[in-house]
């Protein structure tokens, strides 16, 4: 297989995170990557003017901001009608990954959740991912944002998943015979074993 290549030279990207030492570093990644137009931004107001005024390819918003403003901007700009930032891929990077945070950034609007501390690879591979990114946009009166239902696709094609569980989102040809009805049924009423 070929190495995967992505040219984000051209790509706008918007980062807000209120600590000035990790909004340079996350800056320098994507200028690692390439990107040229980067706006960072330490405070909700200033990222919520940035994003009124200006169309972006990649919003990545810290998940730690202060009272939960990071999960409330991601709400705000997916409820955002006529504005194209309302559909860019949104990445929150979060110290704090525990369950009911993964939860609250789904629920918000985000496509994925980055655990700090970042890296240059996991952040590439999170890019890579959102550009080859196939849910749909969802908009209804309690969510806006991609589909939800992330869970049961399974990792890219030819990607290996992160769960010990993962199932590939293609399927494969038949590999042995199939049951026969008596054989279904007992799945469904099962006898209990005699030793």
């Amino acid at each position: 297989m070929s190495e995967l290549r992505l040219n984000l030279t051209k790509a706008s990207v918007l980062l807000v995170q209120h600590s000035l030492t990790e909004l340079d570093i996350l800056g320098q990644v994507f200028i690692g990557f390439g990107v040229k137009s980067i706006r960072k931004c330490q405070a909700i107001d200033e990222a919520g003017e940035a994003v009124r005024r200006t169309p972006f390819d990649l919003i990545i918003v810290d998940c730690d901001l202060p009272a939960g403003q990071g999960f409330t901007f991601v709400s705000a700009i997916r409820r955002m009608e006529d504005n194209p930032n309302r559909l860019a891929p949104i990445l929150l990077i979060s110290g704090h990954t525990a369950p009911g945070a993964v939860t609250r950034a789904r629920d918000s609007g985000a496509n994925f959740v980055v655990a700090k501390p970042i890296t240059p690879k996991v952040m590439f591979d999170r890019v890579m991912w959102l550009a080859r990114e196939t849910r749909q946009f969802v908009d209804s009166e309690g969510y806006a944002g991609p589909d939800r239902r992330h869970k049961s696709f399974g990792p890219p094609p030819g990607q290996k998943g992160r769960r010990c569980d993962d199932l590939s989102a293609e399927v494969g040809r038949p590999v042995g015979p199939d049951l026969s009805q008596s054989d279904i049924d007992a799945l469904f009423n099962p006898k209990r074993a005699v030793a």
